[in-house]
This record gives structure tokens, C-alpha cells and sequence, in this order.
């Protein structure tokens, strides 16, 4: 599975996750994971890590994003964009390995797939203010 795939699957389960409490993570990860059908463990392992980190740093990562927005709050964006936010942020704050600019354009590419009409440039502006 590409990088690129693997972001695609993250963003899903993401989303989904925004639908139920936080106690039912690991349940949401299994069932979405059992849906995929057969996926190579290492690419498993990769997408239900990184969504349990962003999980776990979701206050840091919001606080960036509502910094970021001028006159938006994450309590008021749409769910598909904000947790394509919610990832690209986590990539651009903790992972080096990936450059600023691949999860921008990787987060517009989302948007343009999941999100609003106006989603991506929303998406792009936000992420924009970040760096």
C-alpha cells in the first residue's frame, strides 16, 4: 500500500472515529481494519499507530489548528475537514521524515476527494498559517 494510500485509510478511520466516544477507539480501529480484508501487517500496523498517536496528541493538534484559523474553531468545521487537519497537522508537527509540503498537498488532495466545494482552499489556507 502507498504512502499515499495509507493516508487515504488514516483520514477514514479518523473520520469515523469522530462519530463514537474515545473509549471506543480501539473497537473503531479493529472494525476498520477487519473491513479492509487482507492488508500486509506492516501497513495495519503503520495506519492504526499513527491514528492512535494523533488520537493521543488530538488537544495539542487542535490547538494548532484553531490557531492557525482565524475565525474558525474546530468545534464549528466540518468533520471530513477537520480530520484531514487533524492529520496533516500531526505529520508537519511530528514527523520529519515527511516534508511540509507533501502533507499540504496531501491534505488538499483529501479535501478535493472528501471534503466541501470549498474545502480544499479552506484545508490550504489553515495548513499555510501553520508553517
Amino acid at each position: 500500500m502507498s504512502r499515499r494510500e495509507q493516508r487515504e485509510q488514516i483520514f477514514k478511520i479518523l473520520f469515523g472515529v469522530e462519530f463514537h466516544s474515545a473509549d471506543e477507539l480501539e473497537e473503531q480501529i479493529g472494525l476498520y481494519m477487519e473491513d479492509l480484508g487482507d492488508i500486509r501487517k506492516k501497513d495495519a500496523d503503520y495506519m492504526t499507530g499513527k491514528v492512535r498517536s494523533i488520537v493521543e496528541h488530538m488537544d495539542e493538534i487542535d490547538g494548532m489548528i484553531n490557531q492557525a484559523s482565524k475565525n474558525w474553531k474546530t468545534t464549528r468545521m466540518a468533520k471530513a475537514e477537520l480530520s484531514i487537519l487533524r492529520l496533516a497537522a500531526y505529520e508537519i508537527k511530528y514527523e520529519d521524515d515527511i516534508p511540509v509540503s507533501v502533507s499540504i498537498n496531501e491534505a488538499v488532495e483529501l479535501a478535493k476527494l472528501y471534503g466541501s466545494d470549498h474545502g480544499p482552499a479552506f484545508v490550504n489556507g489553515i495548513l499555510s498559517g501553520m508553517v
